[in-house]
């Protein structure tokens, strides 16, 4: 190996700190300490894991949004895209429960896939053939999604099928080992983005694009179908979280997945994603959601502020996470 080969060579870092990679965990852990401070039941098996299951629709949205913002995309219509995916597939499952029986419910759910990888498919190419900002084109579809399950409800609610309420309870009421379905699911789906994040070529050409799209392209990388994948996941994850979210409530409404956008961007921001794109920590975006409803849950919990000041809490906590951004970026 040559002098030059060796000065090339990337510096080791050894045993180095990354303290922006910890610092969701150990927001977290610092949050936790406080919601035990605070009110001894919060640390009770049964609180810890009603706010572990509850975080987990956030936290499989949040994989896939992890990905469109770090292509440096945003989607904004995620809360109505659930609520118009989980009306269709309610509206599939009673359509075919006459037939299939509880069958119904495993079928329901592909047609929920189906219809999410098209939404965000829609999304995508709309933003790279269009050439359209996402910010725009996610802004349209989202009200789009939200008059679609309105009239799709008539402006009340869809409820599941009476003969398959039992079924499907046991995938947000049941456990494998003593672990909620919705946790385990979180964790695959968590696993399965951290993989492609990280040790794909898929992966390492997302945080390219978000870096410098321009660069990538000259590089030989496709960023149109890269950003559109990205989208196209993105909808793929909307969509396993309603699967797990229709047991919850057993019925679609049009306030269905109201400002989730929100608490999505606000777990991937706070988790260590740029907003701007270039960086991405499927890990992060997973402890973002469990901080976001760790934080609500000890509001519920304690006297000190409004529950009814849960989002005005988030919306903060993603300015201030745009601020430290802003602050590291520079120095």
């Amino acid at each position: 190996m040559s002098s030059a080969d060796i000065t090339a060579l990337p510096e080791n870092d050894g045993f180095k700190i990354r303290w922006g990679e910890l610092a969701p965990f150990i927001a977290l852990a610092v949050i936790i300490l406080l919601g035990a401070l605070i009110n001894s039941n919060f640390m009770s098996a049964n609180n810890l894991l009603n706010v572990i299951t509850r975080s987990a629709f956030i936290a499989i949205i949040g994989v896939g949004a992890t990905f469109v913002i770090a292509t440096g995309g945003l989607d904004l219509s995620i809360g109505s895209m659930l609520a118009f995916v989980t009306g269709i597939m309610i509206m599939a499952m009673n359509a075919m429960a006459p037939t299939l029986g509880p069958w119904a419910i495993p079928a329901g759910a592909v047609v929920a896939m189906a219809v999410g990888a098209l939404c965000g498919l829609m999304n995508g190419l709309i933003v790279t053939v269009g050439r359209i900002e996402p910010f725009i084109v996610t802004l349209g579809t989202m009200g789009i999604f939200r008059a679609l399950i309105t009239f799709m409800t008539d402006g009340g609610s869809l409820p599941i099928d009476r003969s398959l309420r039992d079924a499907y309870r046991p995938v947000y009421f049941g456990d494998f080992v003593g672990i909620p379905y919705p946790v385990v699911i979180t964790l695959v789906i968590a696993v399965l983005g951290a993989f492609i994040l990280y040790r794909t070529k898929y992966g390492r050409r997302v945080t390219a694009v978000g870096s410098n799209a321009d660069v990538a392209r000259f590089s030989g990388v496709h960023v149109g179908r890269i950003r559109t994948l990205a989208f196209v996941m993105q909808g793929v994850c909307v969509s396993v979280a309603a699967i797990c979210y229709v047991p919850r409530l057993g019925a679609a409404t049009p306030t269905t997945g109201q400002l989730w956008e929100l608490q999505v961007i606000t777990a991937v921001v706070i988790g260590g994603t740029l907003l701007r794109g270039g960086k991405a920590h499927i890990w992060g975006t997973v402890a973002g959601a469990l901080i976001l409803e760790v934080i609500a849950n000890v509001m519920v919990l304690s006297d000190m502020v409004s529950e009814y000041l849960v989002a005005a809490v988030q919306g903060a906590i993603i300015i201030i996470a745009m601020l430290a951004h802003r602050f590291t970026s520079s120095r």
